[in-house]
C-alpha cells in the first residue's frame, strides 16, 4: 500500500459523506490495513486536495492525531461539510464505499 493509493482512494469522497480507514485499505486490497492508511494519511501536505478529515473510525470517532489541528478541527471541518453528528461521533447515516479502483 503506498500513500499515492491511499490518496487517490480519499480524493474520491464527497463533501458531506465520511468513510473509514478500513474501507480505504479494502479498496486497496488490503483488508487489514487500516492502520496503515491511517499512518499514510498523517503525511498528508494537501488537506485541500487530499481531504482526509472526511476519514473516521469504524464508529464514527474522530482521529485525536488529526494531522491539520486535532479533532476538534476535524469536527469542525465536517459540520461546515454538513455531516451530523451524533454526540461526538460522525453520524454514519453519512457513509461513502463506492471507490473506483
Amino acid at each position: 500500500m503506498t500513500a499515492e493509493q491511499v490518496f487517490a482512494i480519499v480524493k474520491q469522497i464527497p463533501a458531506g459523506r465520511v468513510t473509514t480507514y478500513g474501507a480505504i485499505a479494502r479498496a486497496i486490497g488490503s483488508p487489514r490495513g487500516a492502520r496503515q492508511v491511517g499512518r499514510l494519511l498523517h503525511t498528508n501536505r494537501y488537506p485541500g486536495v487530499v481531504p482526509c478529515h472526511r476519514v473516521v473510525f469504524a464508529d464514527g470517532s474522530l482521529s485525536p492525531a488529526f494531522a491539520f489541528g486535532g479533532e476538534n478541527v476535524q469536527r469542525e471541518w465536517l459540520i461546515k461539510e454538513g455531516v451530523p453528528f451524533v454526540g461526538d461521533k460522525a453520524d454514519m447515516t453519512c457513509f461513502f464505499g463506492d471507490f473506483k479502483a
